[in-house]
């Protein structure tokens, strides 16, 4: 039985968690594949919540995947869909079935997905969905009922290291730590040395900090977050070195990158370990780990 996440996060070990998107629809094969690809690779696994506000196959269901496959999964819960009574129900449910790892989200706007007249809910945010964990494992519910039986969950949420300004992200981060985060994942980060000076600040917080490391599959992919992604910054170096590659070798590069950024964040014990997020190529990521010298 592998350890729990909790457990890694306390061993002092450099950390790799990566993720999953569940597909739209029934047909959770590629997904299946894809979580036994990385079990083995990563100490816990993230299944994301209607990313982008695209309607999916839900996280739950593909956390409790994760766990009928061997593995050790981070539910992803946003609080756009549900309100507090579903909130909470879907946490009992999910502790029930052995889930024991969350990742609170307030998420993306309606507007953005593909369901653009849907009604967004918003009852908590996710400072509070954190400080609502956190009341539920000493027994009660957000309307003061007892609840029956254990509860418990090693729960997390991002921070933006690259946003600009950054003091705003300060705010939530240490609103998100008092709620009773114990587990940071990051949106991706491009510049390191902004990212160390980010982590200068953060380990003055009992939090472990793993930080995000998106891969880059193409210059016009660096080019379209820079424009579009709130928090991201690619620095032009990057957009050269990933224009730069030979033709049909683009991902390969990306690979590399990746994998370098990974090797320094290690090596430099800059943070805690990494969050890896191969949107839509999770089959390279024992590459990049490769590429990092960790397999």
């Amino acid at each position: 039985m592998p350890p729990s996440f909790r457990q890694a996060l306390e061993s002092g070990k450099f950390l790799i968690t990566s993720e999953v998107g569940p597909p739209k629809g029934t047909n959770l094969a590629q997904m299946s594949h894809h979580i036994d690809l990385l079990n083995n690779h990563v100490d816990a696994l993230n299944l994301t919540d209607h990313q982008s506000s695209v309607m999916r196959f839900p996280s739950l269901g593909a956390a409790l995947m994760v766990k009928e496959q061997g593995g050790e999964p981070i539910l992803q819960m946003t609080c756009r869909d549900r309100n507090r009574l579903a909130l909470q129900a879907d946490l009992l449910f999910a502790y029930q079935r052995g889930v024991r790892n969350v990742l609170c989200l307030t998420g993306d706007a309606i507007v953005v997905g593909d369901h653009k007249t849907g009604k967004a809910v918003f009852d908590l945010d996710s400072s509070q969905l954190l400080a609502t964990i956190r009341n539920m494992e000493k027994g009660r519910d957000l309307g003061g009922n007892e609840l029956d039986g254990p509860f418990e969950f090693c729960a997390g949420a991002i921070v933006t290291p690259e946003a600009n300004p950054l003091e705003p992200q300060l705010i939530k981060f240490e609103k998100k730590v008092e709620a009773g985060a114990e587990f940071f994942q990051t949106q991706a980060v491009y510049d390191l040395e902004k990212f160390a000076h980010f982590m200068e600040y953060a380990r003055k917080f009992p939090v472990k900090i793993l930080a995000g490391i998106i891969l880059l599959t193409s210059a016009r992919m660096a080019q379209y977050m820079n424009k579009n992604v709130p928090g991201v910054f690619v620095p032009q170096s990057l957009v050269d070195e990933m224009a730069g590659a030979p033709k049909g070798q683009a991902l390969s590069k990306g690979i590399e990158i990746a994998g370098r950024m990974i090797r320094k964040l290690k090596e430099e014990k800059t943070c805690h370990g990494v969050h890896i997020m191969a949107i839509g190529k999770e089959e390279v990521v024992p590459d990049i780990l490769k590429a990092a010298g960790i397999e």
